[in-house]
């Protein structure tokens, strides 16, 4: 029970304080690709995943002990095979009446992977249009230009009202809902990444603003401590965060959220729009930092975690690349775009959300954390000795 507690409170530290990297789930997400794993996110989510995968490990070192930890052991190889019988009847086909035709544009960048100013955002806008105006009307109901793809002082769609327009006209003429990501400068110090929404009729609807900048990626903690270091100064601004979830009606039940880059590689942001009633989620983001490793096939592997999760496919649309549909299950349902390339991807998602994760969240992380802690104080013994008997006293 120590090591299974002690890797709860590990987890749950790095659930509260996420400094670096994506997957604090790192077990359930080196799952990922297991449909029989997956079967259990939307019951536990990935930390009770990352528990139960942890308990397993603890239970079969157990049952090779002798003694009592054995009867231990055997009770929560009990509980392993309760949970899995759980998510078998969970994890059973639905059938959903409502579809949407939805296009990931993948503009890329002039430069991919690398940075070419002084008019890199601007090209980067133009390509994802040029893509975008190659869509034939009436085959598209949602249409996904992902984080970046628009934005900096002359390509931001609030604050340019030509780039607005061009993206509006193509709303109209698509009679699609339209996602498009932007960084947008506010001042000299301060900018705001966020997920600019565009009706069919061409007006901008809302937008929702990033929550979790990336440390010393999008945000410099603590400024003044680390000005003194001199590669700093790429990061001349710091993001704002936003306020929290918004979901996007698009009609006919179709609920939208979406969050931005880093905030995918974390259930709680997913999870806090499936709380506000979305039944499809988009993951926006960037790559390019990424460049040819196989870090976009790891971020690949953490959202298809938060689709099982909350029940909901979430369309995974990068600028760079990759992208791809993710189904309800996590399972994959488009082919998958290429690093750096200009290319549309097309898919069908049926928007839903069916999930006991969605309401409990990480409660079986939190147990294991506290029955750990509880173990660990039954275990120190008392804090004072006995002092050892005097002759006298024998």
């Amino acid at each position: 029970m120590l090591a299974v507690g002690g890797w709860a409170v590990m987890e749950l530290i790095r659930y509260r304080f996420p400094v670096g990297g994506f997957e604090w789930g790192a077990i359930g997400y080196a799952l990922s690709d297991q449909t029989w794993a997956r079967a259990f996110a939307p019951l536990i989510g990935t930390t009770g995943l990352t528990i139960l995968a942890v308990t397993a490990i603890v239970t079969i070192v157990l049952l090779l002990l002798t003694g009592e930890k054995r009867r231990w052991a055997v009770w929560v190889g009990v509980w392993i095979l309760v949970m899995a019988g759980a998510a078998w009847v969970w994890h059973r086909p639905t059938y959903d009446t409502t579809t949407l035709d939805a296009v990931i544009v993948q503009g890329s960048t002039p430069c991919p992977f690398e940075h070419c100013p002084p008019d890199e955002r601007l090209r980067t806008f133009e390509q994802h249009l040029e893509l975008t105006r190659q869509i034939e009307p009436g085959t598209a109901d949602l249409v996904v230009w992902s984080e970046g793809s628009s934005g900096s002082f002359n390509a931001d769609p609030i604050q340019n009202p030509e780039i607005g327009a061009a993206i509006g006209a193509e709303a109209r003429r698509l009679g699609a809902w339209f996602l498009v990501g932007s960084d947008r400068p506010v001042s000299e110090t301060h900018w705001v990444n966020a997920n600019v929404v565009f009706d069919p009729d061409g007006q901008i609807v809302g937008e929702y603003q990033k929550q979790r900048p990336v440390p010393f990626g999008e945000y410099i903690p603590w400024r003044p401590v680390f000005e003194w270091i001199p590669d700093l100064d790429q990061v001349p601004r710091d993001m704002i965060p936003g306020d929290g979830p918004v979901v996007f009606d698009l009609g006919e039940g179709v609920e939208m959220g979406s969050v931005i880059s880093f905030e995918g590689g974390f259930s709680r942001y997913p999870r806090q729009h499936a709380k506000k009633g979305a039944n499809l989620m988009v993951v926006a983001t960037n790559e390019g930092s990424y460049g040819t490793t196989p870090g976009s096939d790891q971020f690949i592997g953490m959202t298809r975690m938060r689709a099982a999760e909350l029940g909901m496919p979430v369309i995974h649309a990068a600028v760079t690349g990759k992208s791809v549909f993710i189904g309800e299950g996590g399972e994959l349902t488009s082919a998958t775009t290429g690093l750096g390339t200009m290319e549309t991807l097309t898919g069908v998602v049926s928007p839903s959300a069916r999930s006991i994760y969605t309401a409990t969240g990480d409660v079986v992380m939190i147990l294991a954390a506290v029955t750990g802690l509880v173990a660990w104080w039954r275990s120190r013994g008392p804090l004072v000795a006995s002092a050892p008997a005097t002759d006298e006293e024998e």
